[in-house]
């Protein structure tokens, strides 16, 4: 990309951001609310930095109007939310009016605000009593599913009109019940595998529920995608490995969502008798049932080679004290290498040469050839934000973010100017939140959340974006420099409890 090129981005092209109800909401026992596998996770001794919990967090619940005006000053156009199954169906039983309720409000609020609703029905808040009876390890979990996001539907299908089913369902199976990083916290390859496909089905089933209800809804699943790259590309260890995370990472949803079928070097390789015998005739068709738009969420790819390296370049899991294992169920001979890259305070890698590549991939291989549109739902970078007091304005001069936002719009005009229809971006995250095992030790937000005040305030990275969403143009004069817009000033100052 160059700097003092001025590329505008496409006509109709959204640009938002993105947030999660467990991560934001707080109010984690009120009006009916109670626990899901994160409120019991956090309690695990060691599975969360700190011991922190999601039972307050940004407090979103009580100050969503405020968040609102906020979003509405940044000239966000759309604005991506979860629902939360256990403030909807506790336990995951009868229906609570009173949490419906505040989603309804929430989508009102947006809607007066000219800010399009993009609702992801499962951002990984399981109710636990389900969990209790073996949660994604069971088929009866995605009926259960389909039944909520009917209800969802009965509350908001006159108001919204993009549905997303499932975030990231690799970390809900994978990193949940194989690596045990993630609620629920186990250690099976076998449950990861299961949980997998019947989150797989669980997505199928609603998207046939809900086209039957309405069939001029955008309906799709939000997918965390990667670029597997060898260490040696001339090296067939190293080529191996990359196939394997690729094919476990990517296309072990991604072939069954656009192909009807798991990858079969894949699924030969880690396919046990349980996943075998869980399979059963049709599932695949539901699976596979056409969507409008495939969400892409990008941080980095992985650079793996099929020996370890000299020098390993460090985890990029929370460093809790509680042990973790591989999420791969082929993980053998599969080893991290450096290449060399900026790296977060997190350890993840900055490349955005590789949302570019994935996006063309996906597009050609996936998306193009189904007549699905993709957006890309979450991309961002946390860093070690210092807050500064100016002129008795809050501030926090956070330019490696705001470089990390032009870096991967950049990527994703390139992607566009490759053919690739890519009808959106929303940033991860609006502000600083719950980070699941990072607790509150980092911070993605372009809003600044001061956690015992619940003070917000703009970030520089969000007066950039709000410059680029205003102008449409990413160049060196909509994103240099960082004197707030009196609106964004304005509205960050009133941001308090």
């Amino acid at each position: 990309m160059t700097e003092t090129t001025a590329r505008e981005f496409p006509p109709g092209f959204l640009f938002g951001a993105a947030a999660a109800a467990y991560q934001i909401e707080g109010a984690a026992h009120e009006d009916g609310r109670r626990d899901s596998i994160w409120d019991v996770f956090t309690k695990v001794p060691g599975a969360v930095i700190n011991g922190e919990d999601g039972e307050i967090a940004c407090d979103h619940y009580h100050l969503y109007q405020d968040d609102v005006a906020l979003m509405a000053s940044l000239g966000l156009q759309t604005y991506r939310f979860s629902t939360s199954w256990s403030r909807v169906r506790p336990d995951g039983g009868a229906l609570n009016p009173k949490g419906v309720d505040f989603y309804k409000r929430l989508v009102d609020e947006l809607l007066q605000a000219g800010i399009l609703p993009w609702l992801t029905l499962y951002h990984w808040d399981l109710p636990q009593a389900l969990q209790d009876r073996g949660g994604w390890t069971r088929r009866e979990t995605a009926d259960q599913f389909t039944e909520y996001a009917l209800d969802m539907h009965d509350a908001l299908g006159d108001r919204v009109d993009v549905w997303t089913t499932l975030n990231e369902p690799w970390c809900s199976s994978f990193l949940g019940y194989t690596a045990g990083l993630h609620a629920p916290g186990h250690y099976s390859r076998s449950e990861g595998m299961l949980a997998a496909h019947h989150l797989l089905l669980a997505h199928g089933q609603t998207v046939r529920a809900l086209r039957a209800r309405d069939s001029s809804l955008d309906l799709g699943i939000t997918l965390n995608l990667t670029v597997a790259d060898p260490a040696d590309p001339a090296e067939p260890a190293d080529i191996d490995a990359a196939r394997r995370i690729d094919g476990q990472f990517n296309r072990w949803f991604l072939d069954p969502i656009f192909r009807g079928k798991y990858p079969q070097d894949i699924f030969d390789e880690i396919a046990d008798d349980a996943l075998r015998a869980a399979i059963t005739p049709g599932d695949l068709e539901v699976i596979s049932t056409p969507i409008d738009t495939l969400g892409v969420n990008y941080y980095h790819g992985e650079f793996v080679g099929g020996s370890p390296p000299a020098t390993p370049p460090g985890s990029g899991d929370a460093p809790t004290q509680r042990r973790g294992q591989s999420p791969f169920p082929s993980s053998e001979n599969i080893f991290w290498h450096d290449r060399g890259l900026p790296r977060t305070p997190m350890n993840w890698e900055v490349q955005p040469e590789g949302l570019t590549r994935l996006l063309v991939r996906v597009s050609d291989e996936y998306a193009q050839p189904a007549g699905t549109s993709l957006i890309v739902t979450e991309n961002g970078a946390a860093y070690d934000d210092e807050p500064v007091l100016e002129d008795g304005t809050i501030r926090v001069h956070d330019h490696e973010r705001a470089d990390y936002v032009r870096l991967h719009l950049g990527a994703i005009l390139d992607a566009v100017e490759a053919g690739v229809d890519v009808r959106g971006y929303f940033y991860w995250s609006l502000m600083d939140n719950f980070e699941w095992a990072w607790g509150y030790a980092t911070r993605f937000g372009i809003v600044r959340v001061d956690y015992e005040t619940q003070e917000r305030a703009v970030k520089d990275s969000g007066i950039q974006y709000g410059r680029i969403i205003a102008s449409r143009i990413l160049d060196s004069e909509t994103t240099a420099g960082v004197s707030p817009s009196p609106d964004a000033a304005a509205s960050a100052a009133s941001m308090t409890t």
